[in-house]
């Protein structure tokens, strides 16, 4: 009840609240009655205004009355055009999320900006000198497509076949579900598979998805309104065309305008190829799912049923995909080699579940029954149409391709992003660099996520390096020397994860040390779906982007969270209040293998001081992908200068589970308590060569100091290069010390690829020789040592005397050889010592006499 004045009008707190009533209902959709209602309270308000006793009150009024025009205007416009049918995402944007769409939005050298509603009725009309709209965006064609392009006609100028009817507007827009679809001359197999699945949804009717879909559009004739602006490209060769034609009514036109649209966005009539799944998502915002029928878990009842069911009820979409076929196979089953069908209908006979699937290619070949079943059945529907047994789909299709109405949900959010792809030389296990959101709904209804990748020119680029041939024989008659699977596959692959044991929960994930809840494919489309079916209500999961080969090194991409109730999503914080990341290396001189090698203690060792207990994480990596690596954290040695030598279990608070390729994650169990420690990274063997990054992540600030190595403050003694023969050998140096002296030896092969040696420290020689070090300590064991730096041998440090030294009759270095595959060897050996120490030249045992030798080395 609107309470009125001594005027007779609504006052003016009566008139504000009906406006924004009505703002509210056209917010929520709006009814039957609001344009009437808008425009009867348009009527009070500018009488009121008019009758208005202050200025003040008139400005507002009149305000208030132009803004219900608006309202009012843009309402029926909507109507008009109402939006595709499913929830729309309406949490707002950042300013982030902006410049990613803007710059997704130029491709080709076009913007193609994302709609906010219907376009005005305006943008269709004629210029002010009633010039037609000329669009200046290129678009490329094949060199085959060039040969026959006769220019670009508008639709009345196209001389399109037509029977008695006259040539009007309409008979080029009409069209009924029992449509021929047929592609010739564009390879654009997977765009005319998605129209022809598509037609029963998109002819014209009181539900056409073209009234959301083609603007602007004839209310009541329920067509897509023909443009005089509009051109498609004419066929010099009355037996091909360049774009997508109905067999059963050549002059209709509709289906090669969203034909044009698309290729418009993906680069031109040369397209190079997609699947069906994502051009329906692109042209009708239908859900993709790709389902691989060869893939081990597959039910084959189970996704009938789902399949026919849905289907039959209007609530998806099918096409299905070939793989690779071979020239013979091609011929002998009667199919095409990576080429998208749609599928019109579904049965069953006598049990045997059925589909009816059409070949858009103009040359019609088709299933011969070839298969399991060996079931055909004629159809008179078209040609190119076939009935299949659903076990022959499985048998010789790779890919089910369902979109699935949006409609089915009821919230949706939409949430878009930028990735800059790791380098390739980043464990496939490191998730540091991944996109991860998390996600929590309010129920236990399914919840839907859907990945897209938006489009970039370097892609297009890529497939157009090796494009696929359009000749005589068809689009698929493929003379490129790859395939289209190939090409596609140079795009790299994409993924979702979601993981439910998080720590804290809903947090980001360092690295894939464990299963995930829910796993998807890695597919080479630009979209996938994955499904939560029954989430755990109010409980966090983090989802996980994962990638394998993406080439170009940057991209963007849009998550579409799709569920029954709301949901929260986000991204996902980090585990740790405080991370810091160290880049490091193991070299010749501190690659020191496991805690069971004698060299552990070279091995690069960081200091960490803890102030107060914490939790504590340690992630390891390096780019040397094929190289086990694990991460200790120690009670410290006694002498923090020389390194941690051999830890026992008692040394070890805590480390990774194993030695793992190029990634691997500790972390404490228990808080660590205050107190000061050490951080050893290390390869499985010794003498692997390779970068390290360290990152500690923790809940209090640490310190982290990098502890030198032992070599540190040392000085180089590199002796004579030894050469050795591929036979045994055993060679000596001698070594002069002038003071108490800390020492041990090095020894690496420099040329000649594998070497297997022991390096020895004596006292004397002959038979009162004593050995102070060996490595090995097996007397039979030998060494293997590779130029490519695996394997070096390193002694025991020692401290020597120089009044022992003499006393027993000098101090030598021995190396024996047990020979090897090449020709020769080239070792080096150096001295690493606290004081300056004098070296002699190479000898070699030669037992070639009686008594044998020691003869100078050459």
């Amino acid at each position: 009840m609107i309470s009125l004045t001594h005027n007779g009008l609504p006052s003016m707190a009566a008139l504000e609240a009906t406006a924004r009533e009505l703002e509210l209902r056209a917010a929520a959709g709006g009814d039957d009655r609001l344009v009437n209602d808008i425009f009867n309270a348009g009527q009070m308000l500018m009488e009121a205004a008019q009758k208005a006793r202050t200025k003040k009150d008139r400005s507002i009024l009149t305000r208030k009355c132009n803004e219900l025009i608006t309202l009012a205007e843009r309402y029926k416009l909507a109507a008009a055009n109402p939006d595709p049918p499913g929830p729309k995402s309406t949490r707002k944007l950042s300013t982030a999320e902006k410049v990613i769409l803007l710059r997704s939005s130029k491709l080709h050298g076009s913007t193609f900006l994302p709609w906010e509603g219907p376009p005005a009725a305006e943008t269709f009309a004629k210029g002010p000198d009633g010039e037609l709209f000329t669009d200046s965006a290129t678009y490329t064609f094949s060199p085959s497509q060039q040969q026959i392009l006769a220019g670009w006609k508008r639709p009345l100028e196209l001389g399109l076949k037509h029977t008695s009817d006259q040539m009007s507007h309409d008979s080029l827009m009409r069209s009924t579900s029992d449509s021929d679809l047929i592609q010739d001359m564009v390879t654009d197999c997977s765009v005319v598979a998605s129209l022809t699945a598509a037609m029963r949804h998109l002819c014209p009717g009181q539900h056409t998805l073209l009234r959301s879909l083609m603007y602007p559009f004839d209310q009541e004739a329920l067509i897509p309104v023909l443009s005089e602006s509009g051109k498609l490209p004419q066929s010099s060769d009355p037996q091909r065309t360049l774009f997508v034609v109905d067999r059963k009514n050549p002059r209709l036109i509709w289906p090669a305008l969203m034909e044009k649209a698309y290729l418009k966005i993906r680069g031109g009539y040369d397209f190079p190829g997609s699947n069906s799944g994502t051009d329906l998502y692109v042209l009708t915002g239908w859900i993709p799912e790709q389902v691989f029928l060869h893939h081990e878990d597959l039910s084959l009842r189970e996704t009938w049923s789902m399949v026919k069911d849905n289907l039959d009820k209007g609530h998806l979409m099918a096409t299905l995909g070939t793989p690779h076929l071979s020239a013979e196979e091609e011929v002998t089953l009667g199919l095409v080699s990576e080429h998208d069908y749609a599928v019109i209908d579904l049965k069953e006979e006598e049990g045997v579940p059925l589909l009816l699937v059409k070949n858009p290619w103009r040359n019609s070949v088709v299933w011969k029954g070839l298969g399991s079943s060996t079931y055909i059945e004629s159809n008179s529907r078209a040609p190119g149409t076939f009935w299949i047994p659903f076990d022959d789909v499985v048998q010789h299709f790779a890919y089910l391709y369902l979109n699935w109405n949006p409609a089915l949900f009821s919230h949706r959010q939409d949430h878009h992003f930028a990735w800059d792809i790791p380098e390739r030389t980043v464990a496939t296990s490191d998730l540091t660099h991944n996109p991860q959101y998390t996600l929590m709904s309010t129920s236990a209804s399914p919840v839907w996520i859907l990945l897209s990748r938006h489009w970039q020119d370097g892609e297009l680029d890529m497939l157009r390096d090796n494009p696929v041939s359009v000749d005589d024989q068809g689009p698929h008659h493929q003379t490129a020397a790859r395939s289209l699977a190939s090409v596609s596959g140079e795009l790299g692959f994409m993924g979702l994860r979601v993981y439910s044991n998080t720590s804290p929960p809903g947090s980001r994930l360092l690295v894939s040390d464990r299963p995930p809840l829910h796993s998807g494919p890695l597919v080479d489309s630009s979209q996938t779906l994955l499904r939560i079916e029954e989430p755990i209500p109010n409980k966090p999961y983090t989802v996980v982007v994962a990638q394998s080969d993406l080439p170009l090194p940057k991209y963007s991409f849009t998550f579409s969270i799709l569920s029954h109730s709301p949901v929260t999503f986000y991204p996902s914080p980090e585990p740790f209040l405080y991370s810091q990341s160290i880049s490091s290396s193991w070299t010749r001189r501190s690659s020191g293998g496991n805690p069971s090698s004698g060299t552990y203690y070279l091995n690069p060792t960081w200091s960490v001081t803890i102030p107060q207990p914490t939790a504590l994480s340690l992630l390891l990596t390096t780019s040397s992908l094929e190289t086990p690596v694990n991460v200790h954290l120690l009670h410290p040695s006694p002498s923090a200068s020389r390194g941690v030598s051999a830890p026992t279990n008692k040394d070890i608070i805590f480390a990774g589970s194993e030695y793992t390729r190029a990634a691997v994650h500790a972390t404490s169990r228990v808080e660590v308590p205050t107190g000061t420690y050490h951080i050893v990274a290390s390869t499985y063997t010794p003498g692997q060569l390779a970068d390290l990054v360290l990152r500690i992540d923790s809940n209090v600030p640490v310190t982290l100091t990098r502890i030198p190595s032992p070599d540190a403050g040392r000085f180089r003694t590199s002796l004579p290069l030894l050469s050795l023969s591929a036979q045994e050998g055993t060679y000596r140096l001698p070594v002069s010390i002038t003071r108490v002296t800390r020492l041990y030896m090095v020894a690496d092969c420099l040329r000649g690829g594998t070497c297997r040696i022991r390096l020895s420290l004596c006292l004397g020689t002959g038979p009162r020789r004593r050995v102070l070090t060996v490595v090995p300590s097996r007397e039979e064991d030998f060494t293997s040592v590779s130029a490519t730096g695996n394997g070096q041998v390193r002694t025991e440090d020692l401290e020597l005397y120089p009044e022992t030294v003499k006393r027993e009759g000098g101090l030598w270095v021995l190396v024996e050889s047990a020979g090897g595959g090449a020709d020769r060897f080239q070792v080096s050996v150096e001295a690493l010592s606290d004081n300056r120490i004098e070296k002699g030249v190479w000898e070699a045992w030669d037992d070639s006499g009686a008594s044998g030798k020691w003869i100078p080395c050459s």
